[in-house]
């Protein structure tokens, strides 16, 4: 079968973000303050991803979730936005300073009463978390030595038939580049390998963004 997909230019981009239904005036607005930022911006989730998440949440009708790595609060926000009125996110970051952004802007947006900040290593907090009731739903954006770290102490807090998404896994293009061999390219390319062949999930990798992985804990008996 032929190599199928579309080589994606800045019109062609700016096109596909364009053609989603969510619609958020407060998502738009903490995304220009995040810009105002600088190059940290880049560390904020693209617009598509964000609403894929939203519906992706939505879908599958997730009520418990968890988020390594928050940042100014974007994809927090996309994450609550998709949970039911009593659902609850719980939210890992180590930064007072970003964090405090975001609670702003999930006050602004009316979903504050569904996050859970955590400040701390997140690690720790993860370790911390009871394996009942579990999360249906995680969303991995943090430092990438540790991707595998969390993937571990996420997947045994996951129920079966549950997610977990974990951004950044085509690196800016570094994790077929041979010179490449920092710690976090490393990482990125080890989780990518192990994630293709763990038998406790089944996993597909999208070209969202900076690459995005979708991981589903697969149910007891269903191993492969």
């Amino acid at each position: 079968m032929p190599d199928k997909f579309t080589t994606l230019t800045q019109d062609l981009y700016h096109y596909l973000v364009e053609q989603r239904t969510e619609r958020d005036p407060v998502l738009a607005e903490l995304a220009t303050e995040t810009e105002a930022l600088g190059a940290i911006s880049l560390m904020q989730i693209a617009p598509e991803q964000g609403a894929f998440m939203t519906l992706l949440a939505r879908a599958i009708g997730a009520r418990r979730a968890v988020e390594v790595g928050t940042f100014t609060g974007y994809s927090a926000l996309c994450v609550a936005r998709g949970l039911p009125a009593d659902g609850r996110l719980i939210a890992c970051d180590v930064s007072e300073e970003w964090t405090a952004i975001a609670r702003r802007y999930w006050q602004k947006a009316g979903v504050a009463q569904k996050i859970d900040l955590r400040i701390g290593p997140a690690l720790d907090t993860l370790r911390g978390l009871p394996a009942d009731p579990p999360f249906d739903l995680a969303f991995v954006d943090a430092d990438k030595p540790n991707y595998r770290n969390y993937y571990e102490e996420i997947l045994q807090r996951l129920r079966p038939n549950g997610l977990i998404l974990f951004d950044n896994v085509l690196w800016m293009g570094q994790v077929l580049d041979a010179a490449s061999t920092d710690a976090s390219t490393q990482a990125i390319r080890a989780l990518n390998d192990f994630l293709a062949h763990d038998a406790r999930v089944e996993a597909v990798m999208l070209p969202i963004s900076d690459g995005l992985t979708i991981v589903r804990k697969r149910a007891p008996g269903e191993y492969a």
